[in-house]
């Protein structure tokens, strides 16, 4: 592993950090080598590999690798190099990839809470960015990733993939053509079977985990298996529960064929149901979006063991009109069911190139060629924060959109923010 030069980090503030890092030109003409580094490899970013590995064709290189765990990171660079016959560079620090000079782009598929310092950074640092969902860990911190990105001129694209499914953009170009008519209301599910995560004991930290970057910007508390790998999306510090974890997906179909923005009204019920273990996060959550000035609604819920399906669907969202409703099942296809005897009508199944429609506007760089541009990223996982806070304080909340807090609810206020364990800190101004 590279020796890191930390003085940066740790004696400066952020924004100092930022303009001290290494800028690329942006300029990437349509021959130009793109090269890719992959941070945060276990899960997800092990199709974060085969992706961009997958568009050498398109002059794609994947060129680093980076992860905290030293066993996770040395398999999957035998991956790598069994795909494109190279061995990528190996980091187990972000900090060290973004001092890289040749690193043109960087994907994240971290846990949630690292989700916007590493954007932020490496907007700073003159690198487009792919960011899985949630793009954020909280409200205040998505809109620092929106402001990164139009200050420092960079692509960032939001890992909702299904708006790549060209399956889904004929079905939301039909809606907005009045398939179902005047559209009002849309529902979103994620019924996930999800086991016990049990109780975990705390532990030295294992061989080869790097844990202190591995908590960044959350509380520095002591290792256990349940604070760790997967798990950690059940536990307030780093994940946001199944409503963020899969829910963002839907939250953003769901929004997107209501044609609207954030809500005015929000109410969320549930718990954590069935198991006596330590998932701090619901299992079972309703969640109410209203849209007062539209007039429409958008309801999620999150069910996690033996249950009906909806339609096709334990995962998917409906959305309907006063003509008939729309079925989107998980990914790639819609159904269509129309009048009073829903009737069955348009249909379709094909999926998209999220990873390749995001190195065209690399290229390109034009943020609107994006399918899904950071602040569509940013308004659809606010979704689950804003459901999130609403569970947590237990009441209706009534939320500014425009900006972006509650009106007179400090209790409610303080969760749109979080305290960030320094060096690992979203500036203010970034």
């Amino acid at each position: 592993m590279k020796e890191l030069n930390r003085r940066y980090f740790l004696m400066t503030s952020l924004a100092t950090v930022g303009s001290r890092l290494t800028q690329t030109s942006g300029i990437l003409g349509s021959n130009s080598r793109i090269r890719v580094a992959v941070v945060g490899i276990r899960g997800q970013g092990r199709s974060h590999i085969k992706e961009f590995a997958g568009l050498q064709h398109r002059n794609v290189e994947l060129a680093a690798l980076c992860d905290i765990d030293e066993s996770i990171l040395n398999q999957r660079l035998i991956e790598a190099e069994a795909i494109t016959g190279k061995r990528p560079q190996a980091f187990t620090d972000i900090r060290q990839v973004l001092e890289e000079k040749e690193i043109d782009v960087v994907s994240f598929a971290t846990p949630n809470h690292w989700h916007a310092l590493g954007t932020v950074w490496a907007c700073q640092a003159g690198k487009d960015v792919y960011v899985e969902k949630p793009c954020s860990h909280g409200i205040w911190e998505g809109r620092k990733m929106v402001e990164a990105a139009r200050k420092y001129g960079r692509i960032v694209q939001h890992g909702t993939q299904i708006r790549s499914s060209a399956a889904i953009q004929e079905g939301m170009y039909k809606i907005r053509q009045g398939l179902i008519g005047d559209v009002y209301m849309a529902r979103g599910l994620c019924f996930k079977w999800r086991k016990s995560i049990g109780k975990a004991k705390e532990e030295p930290i294992p061989p080869g985990i790097h844990y202190d970057l591995w908590t960044g910007p959350a509380p520095s508390r002591p290792f256990t298996r349940n604070r760790f790998h997967y798990e950690w999306h059940w536990q307030w510090a780093y994940g946001n529960g199944d409503i963020g974890n899969q829910g963002p997906h839907q939250l953003d179909l769901a929004r997107w064929g209501l044609g609207v923005n954030l809500p005015k009204k929000i109410q969320s019920m549930g718990g954590h149901y069935l198991f006596d273990d330590d998932q701090e996060t619901p299992n079972c959550q309703i969640a109410i979006f209203e849209y007062p000035d539209e007039k429409k609604l958008l309801t999620f819920e999150v069910r996690h063991w033996i249950t009906n399906s909806e339609g096709n669907s334990q995962i998917g969202v409906f959305i309907y009109g006063s003509e008939g409703y729309v079925e989107i099942s998980k990914y790639n296809g819609y159904r269509s069911f129309l009048g009073k005897n829903r009737e069955p009508g348009p249909a379709q199944e094909e999926g998209g190139n999220h990873y390749a429609n995001f190195i065209d506007a690399v290229r390109s760089r034009k943020p609107e060629q994006l399918n899904a541009e950071i602040e569509d990223g940013h308004i659809s996982a606010s979704l689950a924060h804003l459901a999130n806070i609403a569970y947590r304080t237990g009441r209706t909340l009534e939320f500014n959109p425009k900006q972006e807090n509650f009106p007179n609810d400090e209790e409610a206020n303080q969760l749109l923010k979080r305290q960030y364990r320094q060096p690992f800190v979203v500036p203010e101004k970034v």
